[in-house]
């Protein structure tokens, strides 16, 4: 350790957010360079190696073959796919000396696509799985966290290619598989859950949630097994519901009533025995989606009262667009929008472009009766029957998920948690390869669309994630397979004799293949105990003050048990310990 590249820091980093972050840096394992962008100092780099090892075992053992694309790309292939347009400002672009245009690669779903198109023509070269661990770029407007949200990151991709959708199913069942052998093994508490495409496209797609606290993405779960990314969650609309006895809708005066607790607060003083709750309130919210070509169109989205709508699940619903909020400006070109008092009869799209879409809650069905905008200041319509006296343009389900929401499927109450993606599988069809012109010949010579599937583990958030999860509050702690050293051996202690026994420890561990970090520093025995637990190898040994009755002590840093062995049989049991 004297000798190790490694400076371990006594105050947690500045911008540290998160544990994983703090502890990757206060131990050395990580340097930042810039916003969203680190340095990967020898222990992380080790550790960033264990992960790509377990991936590239598992990819290999289903078959895939490993390539490697540059990260400097050329606008083309993107240009031909939209992306170019559709990832907007998430893509790092540049020109060259002949003022050329280039991206650094977020994804390479269109050179994998060309590659295969450029070598293969035949149903006899398919079925065909390749994988690349590689640096992407995202130009992040918010990187945080350290390496869960980066704007530099590693990550295995892999694709396959099928002649037809029963040959997809099983390559993305193939890689399904693998996924779970790899979490398996990273270690840490995961889930499955239905996902959206996003701007990758295509049908099917999973996600690979590790469970924390901090983590970004919100999922839900059932106890009959259902389990989805909120921005996934899709409740159908429900049945109609008679409305014969409903009076014909009254508009009143409401004044100062803004807000859904102040409009009900007022509703229930004009009619004392209705007892109205927010639920009973249609809130009309208006947002701007900006397409990637930079076409502004207002949308209002109308839900009950007692919800939000959910930021997340609306910007995931309407990529590629962007959501932005409504400012002054946008009222004032649309003079029919009242602030706070939106109503529907003065929304909906028409044929020439003219109106403002309104997209309602699937809770919003016919026969349901609101209290909602009247469309001018201080005034509310009361009994507004949906289908009677409004009719909305479609369905949106994007309000926010409560605990205990019953599950789309019906299998029981939903619960909500907190996970990091660490895994997202596609079923990307025939989007790419239609683009780019990916086609062979099938068994009856005809020319034929490949098939294709995505499938992405986030390797570097992998590291983060690890120690998201396996950290406590003394620093890190690795599991076996992943951690840069088996085993940390300390000399604390005065004299030659103690530094000797330890190196001899060290050596004869080393000789039986086991990763050893010996602490051979000049320091007192604290800072050593210290850093070994900021470090976090799964076992350490010291030898000390033990060494003169014949023994030293082995310590577990996952469980904090510690025991002491006789230096006779020392080496054979800290090997058992290390390798067990």
């Amino acid at each position: 350790m004297s000798q190790l590249f490694v400076r371990t820091l006594r105050e947690d980093p500045a911008d540290a957010e998160v544990p994983s972050h703090r502890w990757l840096v206060r131990a050395g394992y990580i340097r930042r360079v810039a916003p969203g962008i680190y340095s990967w100092l020898p222990l992380g780099l080790a550790v960033l190696h264990n992960v790509e090892r377990i991936v590239r075992e598992e990819m290999d053992a289903i078959g895939a073959q490993e390539v490697r694309f540059p990260a400097l790309l050329p606008r083309e292939p993107y240009e031909a796919t939209n992306r170019w347009t559709e990832y907007g400002d998430n893509l790092f672009r540049l020109h060259d000396r002949r003022d050329g245009d280039y991206l650094l690669g977020p994804t390479h779903e269109e050179m994998f696509t060309l590659l295969v198109k450029d070598l293969y023509s035949s149903y006899k070269d398919l079925p065909l799985s390749l994988y690349q661990i590689q640096t992407k770029y995202r130009d992040e407007a918010r990187p945080r966290a350290g390496l869960l949200r980066g704007r530099e990151f590693v990550m295995k991709d892999s694709y396959s290619f099928d002649v037809d959708d029963e040959g997809l199913q099983r390559s993305y069942d193939r890689h399904r598989e693998a996924y779970i052998r790899i979490f398996d093994r990273l270690g840490f508490d995961y889930v499955i859950v239905q996902a959206t495409s996003g701007a990758m496209g295509g049908s099917a797609s999973e996600e690979f949630l590790a469970v924390a606290e901090n983590g970004e993405d919100t999922f839900v779960r059932s106890p009959g097994g259902y389990a989805a990314n909120v921005e996934a969650v899709s409740f159908a609309p429900g049945e109609p519901v008679p409305f014969d006895d409903a009076p014909a809708a009254h508009v009143e005066d409401t004044p100062d009533t803004a807000t859904i607790e102040s409009l009900v607060a007022f509703a229930n003083q004009l009619f004392p025995n209705a007892a109205y709750t927010a639920a009973d309130t249609l809130k009309n919210v208006v947002v701007m989606l900006v397409a990637p070509d930079g076409t502004r169109t207002p949308l209002v989205i109308g839900v009950p009262g007692d919800r939000e709508v959910d930021e997340k699940r609306l910007a995931a619903m309407m990529e590629p667009a962007t959501v932005e909020a409504f400012t002054d400006e946008d009222f004032a070109g649309y003079p029919q929008l009242v602030r706070g008092y939106i109503g529907p009869e003065a929304l909906g799209g028409n044929e020439d472009g003219s109106g403002v879409s309104y997209l309602v809650d699937p809770r919003v069905v016919e026969g349901t009766r609101w209290i909602t905008g009247a469309n001018t200041p201080g005034k509310h319509v009361f009994d507004l029957v949906c289908g009677r006296d409004f009719t909305p343009d479609g369905h949106i389900d994007v309000a926010e998920i409560r605990e205990g929401d019953p599950a789309p499927d019906g299998s029981g109450p939903l619960t909500l948690a907190r996970g990091i993606e660490m895994g997202h599988i596609f079923q990307l069809g025939r989007k790419y390869a239609d683009a780019l012109g990916l086609k062979v010949l099938d068994s009856n010579g005809k020319q034929v669309t490949v098939t294709m599937g995505s499938y992405g583990v986030g390797v570097s958030r992998a590291v983060a994630t690890i120690a998201e999860t396996t950290c406590d509050d003394k620093g890190l702690c690795w599991p076996r397979g992943l951690a840069p050293y088996a085993v940390q051996i300390l000399a604390t202690g005065k004299g030659d004799e103690i530094l000797a026994k330890a190196t001899e420890i060290a050596e004869a561990l080393t000789r039986r293949g086991i990763r050893v970090l010996l602490d051979d520093r000049k320091a007192s025995p604290g800072v050593k105990f210290a850093d070994a637990e900021l470090l976090g190898m799964p076992a350490s040994v010291v030898v000390g003050r033990g060494l003169a009755q014949g023994v030293v002590e082995l310590r577990d840093r996952r469980t904090g048990d510690r025991r002491e062995v006789p230096v006779e049989t020392a080496v054979d049991e800290i090997a058992a310990a290390v390798s067990g």
